[in-house]
């Protein structure tokens, strides 16, 4: 089993950045596909934005539209979410996920969850 922590949220104003960090431990030598889903309150969860194992394909949400970027690091067991140009409906908590695999589809079964971290943008 995986075990996911977020990092990185905070306050920020319209128009500011963030950079989120998760940090994958335990049984981290498969191949895993990780995610970002966001949920904002009185809201369903979301899909943010996923990458594949190998990091050489991104997916994305269509709400994105650029202003969030999807990375990871597998020597670190790190995945980023660079969002930048926030804007208040952006707040939510966010989560990371991981699913076994090597690419995303729609169909993917996220099974380990993080604890997700507060972003807040003010206006």
């Amino acid at each position: 089993q995986v075990q996911l922590v977020e990092s990185g949220g905070g306050l920020v104003q319209t128009g500011g950045s963030l950079r989120l960090s998760c940090a994958a431990s335990g049984r981290t030598s498969s191949s895993y596909i990780m995610g970002w889903f966001r949920q904002a309150p009185g809201k369903a969860r979301e899909f943010v934005a996923a990458i594949s194992s190998s990091g050489g394909n991104l997916y994305y949400a269509a709400f994105v539209k650029g202003h969030f970027t999807i990375s990871r690091d597998n020597a670190k067991n790190t995945v980023y979410l660079q969002m930048n140009s926030l804007k208040p409906e952006d707040t939510a908590v966010y989560y990371c996920a991981c699913a076994r695999g090597s690419y995303y589809y729609s169909g993917t079964r996220f099974d380990s969850w993080g604890q997700g971290t507060q972003v807040t943008v003010s206006s």
